[in-house]
């Protein structure tokens, strides 16, 4: 049997940019995406603490060492620059190596590793 677990998690970020005429996706500062163990055009979903909205995506990479997490596209009416938000990726696993299985998380202080 599989399971999905949470795999990744970024908690707590701000949104410093949102471009309504992008074809979609987040931007997320490469160096978050690596501390995260989040790859390029992996699913994402994104909780909106501000607001409550809740979505998913796909990240894309952005300058590294920037602090960016911009929204792109539609989602873009969810997210506003200064929400606070929480990236998560989930993997699936067999039942009992999800058991053993410990999730990267990461808690960013002003966007930066």
């Amino acid at each position: 049997m599989l399971i999905e677990v949470l795999k990744s998690k970024i908690h707590r970020v701000t949104v410093t940019e949102a471009n309504l005429d992008y074809i979609g996706s987040i931007t997320i500062d490469e160096a978050l995406m690596e501390a995260a163990n989040i790859i390029e055009n992996e699913k994402v979903e994104i909780y909106n603490i501000t607001n409550g909205e809740r979505f998913a995506t796909y990240a894309i990479r952005g300058e590294r060492g920037t602090g960016v997490i911009g929204i792109n596209g539609a989602a873009a009416h969810k997210a506003h620059v200064g929400d606070l938000l929480i990236i998560a990726s989930y993997a699936q696993m067999d039942f009992e190596e999800a058991k053993q299985w410990h999730p990267t998380v990461i808690f960013p202080k002003n966007n930066k590793v």
